[in-house]
């Protein structure tokens, strides 16, 4: 992990752009989506899905939308993805891990949730299997539990690009000259700009923030 990291700082030329998202849709069809969830024989929910499970298909759903965002460098040349194949850091003893959702743009919120549950809980007892955390085409990062409302992450080669999710916390806005309360996200995308320049990050970030401020958008 050492290793990776400091050829990551090393050698990829970074820059990061930081957006804030309104996800008070996202909320409501969060706790709309739990409270109607499937029940077991013991009468517990089939799937609870976090908020987090909706950034990582946003994500996955953006990188489709502007395809030229789903790329990894390497010294031969571009190297173009098809699927939207997503890391999500994972914290464990001694460091961290980054499972892979693979094909993310494909599944449903359940699915992913279901998959994350799992990667999550055999990452912490250390028996992902390593074409579970090998590869990829992007990560996310999610400190928001933690009360973070703002970072910025590493990117992890051979990934081109990182998200960096902060807290849902409620602050002022202004609409029509007023101050309103909104249920706000702060995000920031790391990119490497040897194979994404600014105004294409700008892009991927835009039509990230389009998807998580209306999740009924990532249904279709």
């Amino acid at each position: 992990i050492a290793q990776r990291l400091t050829a990551a700082v090393q050698t990829i030329p970074t820059f990061y752009l930081t957006i804030d998202c309104e996800i008070g849709k996202l909320l409501a069809a969060r706790e709309e989506i739990n409270a109607s969830a499937p029940k077991d024989k013991e009468k517990k929910p089939l799937y609870k899905l976090s908020v987090n499970d909706f950034v990582i298909k946003a994500m996955a759903v953006a990188l489709q939308k502007i395809p030229n965002c789903n790329v990894s460098w390497t010294e031969g040349g571009m190297l173009r993805h098809k699927h939207s194949d997503i890391g999500v850091a994972v914290a464990m003893p001694g460091g961290l891990i980054t499972p892979i959702i693979r094909k993310a743009e494909t599944k449903s919120l359940s699915t992913i949730s279901g998959e994350m549950k799992d990667f999550a809980a055999r990452a912490r007892a250390r028996k992902l299997k390593p074409e579970e955390y090998q590869g990829g085409t992007t990560a996310v990062s999610n400190l928001g539990m933690y009360g973070i409302s703002h970072f910025t992450a590493v990117i992890n080669p051979p990934h081109a690009t990182i998200l960096a999710v902060g807290t849902s916390e409620e602050r002022p806005v202004v609409r029509g000259g007023k101050i309103e309360i909104a249920q706000m996200m702060s995000v920031t995308l790391s990119c490497d700009h040897r194979a994404i320049d600014g105004a294409l990050g700008a892009e991927l970030i835009g039509a990230f923030k389009l998807l998580i401020e209306n999740p009924v958008m990532m249904m279709v």
